[in-house]
């Protein structure tokens, strides 16, 4: 695909409804990403508004996000699997 390489994050936290999200990423900008799992329109979404944008900018803005009572959420994953990407 051309990409510098693909981020796939296993979720293994129990608090979300997602399995895994994976990314592909070239300089430092987000290409592609996309969910296994979790609330289908809501991540599809989140993917569609990412894309563009460059990795340390998605971490600062989805970094910490809460999903409900839950510590974390389909959103902060995303942003710890681009953490394991830097």
């Amino acid at each position: 695909m051309g990409y510098d390489r693909w981020v796939i994050y296993a979720n293994t936290c129990k608090e979300v409804c997602s399995q895994q999200v994976a990314i592909a990423v070239k300089d430092g900008i987000v290409l592609e990403a996309g969910f296994a799992g979790g609330c289908s329109r809501n991540t599809q979404g989140l993917c569609k508004m990412i894309v563009g944008h460059t990795v340390q900018d998605v971490i600062a803005r989805l970094e910490g996000t809460r999903c409900g009572a839950r510590q974390t959420s389909c959103p902060d994953q995303l942003a710890k699997a681009l953490k394991l990407f830097l």
